[in-house]
């Protein structure tokens, strides 16, 4: 009896047995969830503490070499188009970039569901499992520049595009008669229309794109000095603003001159004198010059000698600098006619043409120095 009712013993046992088979559920759960949050607590830390270099990650950030990146010792990793996260994962694991592949695939998938993107990556050293992912969502890649100094020509464009091995190269290996209708070039001549300057690429990118780029600043650049001309100068187009930019930088890289030079070839335009500039004759004779410009080349017909020839050449000589430009469209005033070459990169300016033969007899002829140089020695080569 049980509170003056009667309790049948079944009745009793099965009661007990549900209590314990219920404590039994609630102790089972309990310890399920707390070994569910010790898993997501270790997941969470794991995911958090750096990742040490182990002795594969080592070795391959010791074989690895890559330009214009930075030059502190961090393994590359390249993702793939179309890889899954599982995938990248396993060989994360496998290069010796994480421990638990399975957790961080988990981690990718259930708190950081983002796309990765493909692409090459440079993994810092001790960097957290949750970083490498952050880095490949983010799409850190690795960027890679390539340099063109001012006053080099299209074909020095290209060989330095050629020895960029992280480029596609879609147009450095064709031949030069194809470039302008890939490039959808309207121009006479490709020497001129490219902006000397470093740009950024990634590995796979094309010869093409960084072309186009070049071509496109320029052509923004010439277009805003044109602009802001001075008054009166001699050029009918920007077009012919850029083949004196061209001639002035192949000249001198001596910015105290570029204004004065360009400022003796504006007035000699004006006179109708014929410009004499040694760069274009040189250009004009292509691979014909030997490296010693002689009097035979100067009389040399051709539509580059402005020995002969009176008025600008019929296009740029080389891809000029903005300083350059500038200078062809902000020429120094004065009353100097001639210039000539003192030997260390600066050169003597003369109004008259007595002066000016004076000037080469002492400077080109009795006194030429060892080492002659006509512009400045910390000018920009290919």
């Amino acid at each position: 009896y049980y509170k003056g009712r009667f309790i049948h013993p079944l009745n009793l046992a099965t009661k007990n047995m549900s209590n314990k088979l219920i404590k039994r559920f609630f102790i089972l759960l309990l310890s399920t969830g707390l070994c569910a949050l010790g898993g997501v607590f270790f997941a969470v830390q794991w995911m958090q503490t750096p990742v040490p270099l182990s002795a594969k990650t080592t070795q391959a950030t010791q074989t690895t070499q890559v330009t214009e990146v930075s030059s502190a010792p961090a393994p590359i990793f390249e993702i793939n188009r179309g890889e899954s996260t599982a995938q990248i994962a396993n060989r994360l694991a496998a290069a010796g970039h994480l421990q638990w592949p399975l957790i961080w695939r988990a981690y990718a998938h259930w708190v950081e569901n983002k796309p990765i993107q493909a692409g090459e990556y440079q993994l810092p050293a001790r960097v957290t499992p949750l970083g490498i992912l952050h880095q490949l969502q983010r799409g850190e890649v690795i960027k890679y520049t390539v340099t063109f100094p001012e006053g080099i020509t299209y074909n020095e464009f290209l060989e330095i595009l050629k020895q960029q091995p992280k480029l596609r190269h879609e147009l450095s290996n064709k031949p030069i008669e194809e470039h302008k209708k890939l490039l959808q070039f309207s121009y006479e001549t490709l020497d001129g229309w490219f902006f000397p300057d470093t740009y950024s690429y990634l590995a796979g990118d094309s010869d093409k794109t960084i072309l186009v780029q070049a071509h496109k600043k320029m052509q923004q650049t010439i277009e805003r000095a044109w602009r802001s001309r001075a008054e009166n100068l001699p050029y009918m187009s920007a077009g012919e603003a850029l083949v004196m930019a061209s001639i002035i930088e192949k000249e001198t890289g001596d910015a105290r001159e570029r204004e004065k030079i360009a400022g003796v070839f504006v007035r000699r335009l004006k006179a109708k004198m014929r410009l004499q500039t040694d760069p274009s004759v040189i250009y004009g004779l292509g691979e014909a010059y030997s490296g010693n410009l002689t009097q035979k080349d100067l009389q040399t017909p051709g539509p580059y000698n402005t020995y002969l020839n009176e008025g600008l050449p019929p296009g740029p000589i080389a891809n000029p600098g903005e300083k350059a430009i500038y200078a062809a469209l902000h020429p120094a005033e004065g009353d100097e006619l001639y210039f000539v070459a003192k030997g260390d990169g600066s050169h003597v300016f003369s109004a008259h043409l007595n002066e000016h033969n004076k000037a080469v007899e002492h400077y080109q002829r009795t006194n030429r120095t060892e080492h002659y140089r006509s512009s400045p020695q910390n000018k920009n080569t290919p």
